[in-house]
């Protein structure tokens, strides 16, 4: 296991108050980026912006873009024109290009005024794509030989553009017209005999994005195949770039939060929550809640058509939060299992009709096993009769609740909403509603009674 020296905050506040920039420089120099990009999240506004610029050049480059937005734009505003310039070009493409996409229209115009021509023709390609593309993803840094070229050719350029390129893991073969070819690893250069040509290696196989996809198939292509980059073509073939694994991560971690915020009903969050606004909170969270209010309506005026049932058998009641709540944890077990199943591939739109078998079967297995545990403690506390219903209820629920959360999440994404949308409350609400005109509505029947 590779080991690096960590930073000590201590250390690094002694070397600012002593004023010794070389040290702290030559210090810092030995510390991975993103050590020293937590590091300045423990110092002050002030203290951030010294050590920030003592960093070498590169290194500044590369931490920038492993600090949180706020903190870029903070640093952004604090740096003069001259340096926040340098800064711009030691960022690569894709990290810049996320930086734009996160500050607002004016900044981010002001910044593309500060680039070289070279950068900002690359920059203002990458930001014609849309959003959620993996055109706003991609770096235009790799490296690409021709099928007529020898090993020892193709190695050479290799040595030569290999410095600016992301990732040279993987080598792209493109026609005159930069039409990709084909992607080889580079292992494959270096065993080759110099003597024979790009061609004799090629066999055409490889994975490859247009810029137009969506993000998450980029993230799903890398984890179906265990590739560090993957490349990407225009509507031509052409090769516009590449993602890399590192980028990759930090958008598999981002669609992991939206999911999660998204399954408890929360829109998903710019920053850390600890730095997110209370307001901001509040905005973010009260749609869903004052929506599930409404929906939520509907179980009380269910409670209220059975008004006389529950009058001649009041230890109906007694169940009911046992029964709907039953019914609401199948439902978002369920749900979750279908949305990560969703996300991750596993399965797909087509896939309804085999996951709904295969529900059925263990739903009807689950409330089997439930309906005989709250049968018995109906037997015990009120008699058979009340017992019987209950138990055939939960049996229902437990399937009626399944089936809602298997199926929400298709239903979504055949709307083109997010499937993680159908997890928690929403499951839990339709639940609640179902169980209570089920009960009811087995209690009047099985008992003999009028509604």
């Amino acid at each position: 296991m590779t080991t690096f020296p960590t930073p000590r905050l201590d250390e690094v506040k002694a070397l600012i108050a002593e004023q010794r920039w070389l040290d702290l420089r030559e210090q810092l120099s030995r510390w991975p980026a993103p050590e020293i990009a937590d590091l300045l999240r423990e110092l002050s506004a002030a203290e951030r912006m010294l050590v920030f610029r003592v960093l070498p050049r590169a290194l500044a480059g590369e931490v920038f873009s492993y600090l949180e937005h706020d903190d870029q734009y903070e640093l952004l505003t604090s740096l003069s024109l001259e340096e926040t310039r340098l800064l711009l070009a030691n960022l690569s493409p894709d990290d810049r290009t996320q930086l734009f996409e996160e500050l607002p229209g004016q900044v981010t115009q002001k910044l593309l005024n500060l680039l070289s021509p070279h950068d900002l023709k690359e920059a203002r390609q990458l930001l014609g794509y849309p959003e959620e593309s993996v055109g706003r993803l991609m770096t235009p840094d790799y490296v690409a030989v021709r099928p007529g070229w020898t090993i020892a050719r193709a190695l050479d350029h290799i040595r030569v553009r290999g410095r600016d390129s992301e990732t040279i893991d993987v080598i792209y073969v493109t026609d005159e017209k930069w039409r990709l070819l084909d992607a080889i690893e580079l292992r494959r250069f270096i065993l080759a005999e110099p003597t024979q040509t790009v061609r004799s290696l090629m066999d055409e196989s490889y994975v490859v994005l247009s810029a137009f996809d969506d993000r998450e198939r980029a993230v799903e292509a890398l984890r179906r195949y265990s590739l560090p980059a993957l490349p990407v073509v225009d509507s031509d073939g052409v090769l516009v770039g590449i993602v890399t694994f590192d980028d990759l991560i930090d958008v598999a971690e981002e669609e992991v939060t939206e999911d999660f915020y998204r399954s408890a009903a929360i829109e998903p969050l710019r920053g850390s929550y600890l730095e997110t606004p209370i307001f901001e909170l509040v905005r973010k969270r009260v749609p869903w809640l004052v929506a599930l209010v409404f929906v939520n309506v509907f179980s009380g005026a269910a409670i209220a058509a059975f008004e006389e049932t529950i009058a001649a058998v009041v230890a109906l009641v007694f169940f009911l939060p046992l029964l709907i709540g039953s019914a609401g944890n199948a439902g978002s077990q369920s749900a979750t299992l279908t949305v990560r199943a969703l996300a991750t591939g596993d399965i797909d739109s087509g896939d309804w009709w085999r996951l709904l078998a295969k529900e059925l079967l263990v739903a009807l297995l689950l409330g089997s096993a439930m309906a005989l545990a709250v049968g018995l403690l109906g037997v015990i506390r009120v008699g058979w009769h009340v017992a019987s219903v209950v138990s055939l209820t939960m049996m229902v629920l437990v399937l009626m609740g399944s089936l809602i959360g298997m199926s929400l999440p298709f239903l979504l994404r055949r709307l083109g909403l997010d499937p993680a949308t159908a997890s928690g409350p929403l499951v839990t609400s339709l639940s609640d509603i179902g169980g209570v005109l089920i009960y009811f509505s087995l209690a009047t029947w099985l008992l003999g009674l009028t509604s």
